[in-house]
């Protein structure tokens, strides 16, 4: 009797023991980190979204119940802009490393080139590349592999307040058109000049700022208003030419005219956004194709230069992978980003230009800047002229622009400096390159 029941407890336990084989078994808890940078976000399928952090939020929560292959928690953190080396690099190699990196590929590309990016080809469907344009995904791509995947983009130029420019008697300058104007060199000095003149003391023509790195894309484009390349033949910085240091005296004299909110050099970015929005400030960058993000009227038009036509630049948002040294995290990570472009969360893409083709059918009627960036495609010059290594570029390029704002460097001795520890950044990065093997 005792043989029968050891027997039959045995034959109990091995079914269980197999029916635990065959699915009963709990899945493995996987946890994975998304990071992303304080990011405007305003999409047309989702007022209550204001932010990137938002959107990752909402869709990270839908991911967790729809993923079968691990038990999946995600982490989303947001981070100031300015911490990203804290947050992204110094975290490598630590519980707080990030699993997905949502950014402004000029600020994830260095991670393809120190090799923490992975490739993401085998997540890419056929649908994918039929939605998205093969354009995109080449842009971003080493050696046949894609290594960040293409959300929206942006194509930054300068808006200019309507109701001011009224105010100033700058009529003939307004536009009421769905286009980018262009002005002569002559005429932004006319319109600065009437609008300092014009303008209430708490009011100012044009942006200005050197407080940290963000918004430094907008002040190398300024460089380029007398003629500057900016770049040589090579990739490498080239402002110590006659052009680059007259773009620096021109900066500077924005400054020492009065054309801009006083000490810049101690203002960044959002403080001039903010003095936009408050009607306190005629021009700053714009590159939303919503139309209905401020309370007046806006006005476009091309960063000035020496052409026929002023010059814009765009740059793309989107998701870089790294492989943190655990598969079924890399799994999860990749299977996260998969998800966005496979569900309705690539409508999140539409309070800028999203990459999406069926996201641009859906919302075209709303988005009606579209036609207007489109047209002015041609203009668009090199941001980054695919340098690696352009966090620390940034780094070293703004407290030269702060030197040069408060008068302790001269314009040639900012051209100098810019040149060579710009080019170092860019030298170290090139000889450091390696892509994720």
């Amino acid at each position: 009797m005792r043989t029968k029941l050891l027997s039959a407890v045995l034959a109990l336990i091995f079914c269980c023991g197999l029916l635990a084989g065959c699915g009963g078994e709990e899945k493995k808890e996987v946890n994975i980190t998304v990071k992303v940078p304080t990011l405007r976000m305003a999409p047309k399928n989702d007022s209550s979204v204001k932010d990137s952090y938002g959107f990752l939020v909402k869709a990270a929560e839908s991911f967790q119940k729809q993923y079968k292959d691990a038990d999946v928690k995600v982490k989303v953190t947001m981070f100031e802009a300015t911490e990203q080396v804290a947050e992204i690099d110094k975290a490598f190699g630590t519980p707080e490393a990030a699993d997905v990196f949502y950014a402004d590929f000029f600020n994830s590309t260095t991670y393809v080139y120190t090799g923490r990016a992975v490739p993401l080809d085998d997540i890419i469907t056929p649908a994918m590349r039929h939605d998205i344009d093969e354009r995109f995904f080449e842009r971003y791509s080493q050696k046949g592999k894609t290594y960040l995947m293409p959300f929206l983009y942006r194509q930054n130029v300068m808006g200019y307040n309507k109701d001011l420019f009224r105010q100033c008697g700058l009529e003939q300058y307004i536009s009421d058109e769905n286009e980018v104007q262009n002005w002569s060199l002559a005429e932004w000095e006319y319109i600065l000049a009437t609008l300092k003149q014009r303008l209430p003391g708490n009011k100012y023509p044009m942006m200005l700022y050197a407080g940290n790195n963000q918004g430094d894309t907008h002040i190398m484009a300024l460089l380029r208003s007398q003629g500057s390349t900016f770049f040589d033949k090579d990739g490498y910085f080239a402002l110590e030419t006659p052009e680059g240091v007259a773009g620096l005296k021109w900066l500077k004299s924005l400054n020492d005219r009065g054309y801009c909110p006083p000490s810049p050099q101690s203002l960044v970015i959002s403080d001039c956004g903010q003095l936009f929005k408050n009607g306190q400030l005629a021009m700053y960058f714009v590159n939303d194709a919503r139309g209905d993000m401020y309370s007046f009227p806006v006005g476009y038009v091309n960063f000035p230069s020496t052409g026929a036509r002023g010059i814009s630049t765009n740059f793309y948002t989107g998701f870089a992978v790294f492989d943190n040294g655990d598969a079924q995290k890399l799994a999860a990570a990749k299977a996260f980003v998969k998800y966005i472009y496979e569900s309705d969360f690539i409508d999140y893409s539409s309070g800028s230009i999203p990459c999406s083709k069926r996201v641009i059918e859906k919302y075209a009627k709303e988005l009606t800047g579209l036609q207007r960036y489109i047209k002015n495609a041609d203009t668009a010059v090199r941001i980054t002229a695919d340098n690696p290594n352009w966090v620390e570029v940034r780094e070293a390029f703004y407290p030269q622009i702060k030197k040069l704002l408060t008068g302790e460097s001269t314009p040639e001795e900012a051209a100098k400096l810019l040149d060579e520890n710009c080019n170092a950044a860019i030298k170290r990065g090139r000889e450091e390159s390696s892509l994720h093997k």
